[in-house]
């Protein structure tokens, strides 16, 4: 089975309200076996447009991927982001080797 993955582009606009969601997030992101691959870090940007911050979540399955975005647990820590940061989140299943 694929993994499933979020890839989220960050512009964070108040570090201090998005730290406090930053702290609230990693509580439904490990019940749902979320693990982080890309936190922040130096970015280059060589086509189009991004936002400052990437992250990358690494989970066991594209379901699970999509049950945390979803549970309340999560949707909780995400109204924290609401006025500190806009950001861009997709959901995306993992590539599993075979030829679709």
């Amino acid at each position: 089975m694929a993994k499933g993955y979020w890839i989220v582009h960050i512009d964070v606009t108040n570090p201090e309200d998005y730290e406090t969601y930053r702290k609230a997030n990693g509580a439904p992101l490990a019940k749902f076996g979320g693990t982080f691959l890309v936190r922040g870090g130096t970015q280059e940007i060589h086509e189009g447009q991004q936002r400052p911050r990437t992250v990358v979540i690494e989970f066991p399955d594209y379901e699970a991927a999509k049950a945390c975005y979803a549970s309340p647990e999560y949707q909780a820590a995400k109204a924290l982001r609401a006025n500190a940061a806009h950001s861009d989140l997709v959901i995306v299943e993992g590539y599993s080797g075979e030829q679709p």
